[in-house]
């Protein structure tokens, strides 16, 4: 355990800091299924922005490689596109 006041200060902040991260993921996946889910062209396109959006906040607080949201984003596009 740890000793020093600023030891155990750092180990409260990564505990919180990685809760909201996992929520935040979390929240993310389940936009990107819910979206995948989806069988109306209309409707995806309505939910696309949304997912984008919350995708690239993801990217800039760096919870997910930037690369990595970069071919989330292109594999939905794709997947909305090729929607009848």
């Amino acid at each position: 355990m740890a000793n020093h006041k600023s030891a155990l200060k750092r180990i409260r902040q990564t505990a919180v800091r990685r809760l909201r991260n996992r929520y935040q993921l979390k929240t993310a996946k389940t936009m990107i299924k819910r979206l995948k889910s989806v069988n109306d062209k209309k409707t995806a396109e309505d939910m696309l922005p949304g997912v984008v959006s919350r995708i690239d906040r993801l990217a800039k607080k760096s919870i997910i490689h930037r690369n990595k949201a970069g071919h989330q984003k292109s594999k939905l596009m794709r997947f909305v596109n090729s929607l009848s």
